[in-house]
C-alpha cells in the first residue's frame, strides 16, 4: 500500500463524486497473489497507527490518523504491483485479480473500519476507472507492507 497524507482527498466515478475526506491519509492498497487475510488485518492496523504527523510540542512523526481525529480514504490499485523490467508496457501479473482480490480488498477496507472509525473510513469503487483527487500534505507519502522480509547477507571478512 501506499499511504499519503493529505489535507483534503476525493475520488469520482462517471463524473459522480463517490467519497471524499479533509485531513488524514490517502492509501492506495494493491493484493497480490499469496496475500492473506491476515496480511489485510496487518497492513489495516498499520494505516491506523503509522504516526504521519508532529505533535503540539513540535515532537517530529509522533501522532496516527486517530491521534489528530483525521479522516481515511482506501483506494484499490492494483497497478501498485505491475513489472516494468522489461520493455515499456507494464505487465501486471504481480496482481491478483478478480473475485479473489475484491473479497480480500473489502477485507482490508473492513478492518481499516474496525480499527479505527467506521464513519471516518471512506472507499473508492473497486475496479473502476476512478479519477483520484487530492492535496498532499508535506508532501509526506510512504510504501507500507506485509510481506516477508528479506533475508539480511551477512559480510564476509
Amino acid at each position: 500500500a501506499i499511504l499519503q497524507r493529505v489535507l483534503s482527498a476525493s475520488v469520482t466515478v462517471d463524473e459522480k463524486l463517490v467519497s471524499s475526506i479533509g485531513k488524514g491519509v490517502l492509501v492506495f492498497a494493491a493484493v497480490a497473489p499469496g496475500d492473506t487475510e491476515k496480511d489485510a488485518e496487518s497492513l489495516a492496523a498499520k494505516v491506523v497507527k503509522m504516526r504521519l504527523w508532529d505533535d503540539e510540542l513540535g515532537g517530529r512523526w509522533r501522532k496516527s490518523v486517530q491521534d489528530i481525529n483525521g479522516e481515511v480514504l482506501c483506494v484499490s490499485q492494483f497497478t501498485l504491483l505491475a513489472s516494468t523490467k522489461k520493455g515499456s508496457k507494464p505487465d501486471f501479473h504481480g496482481a491478483l485479480g478478480g473475485d479473489e482480490a475484491r473479497i480480500l480488498y473489502e477485507s482490508f477496507y473492513r478492518k481499516v473500519q474496525e480499527g479505527y472509525a467506521a464513519e471516518k473510513v471512506k472507499d473508492g469503487v473497486f475496479q473502476a476507472m476512478m479519477q483520484v483527487a487530492l492535496v498532499n500534505d508535506g508532501p509526506v507519502t510512504l510504501e507500507i507492507s506485509t510481506g516477508p522480509k528479506q533475508p539480511v547477507q551477512e559480510k564476509s571478512a
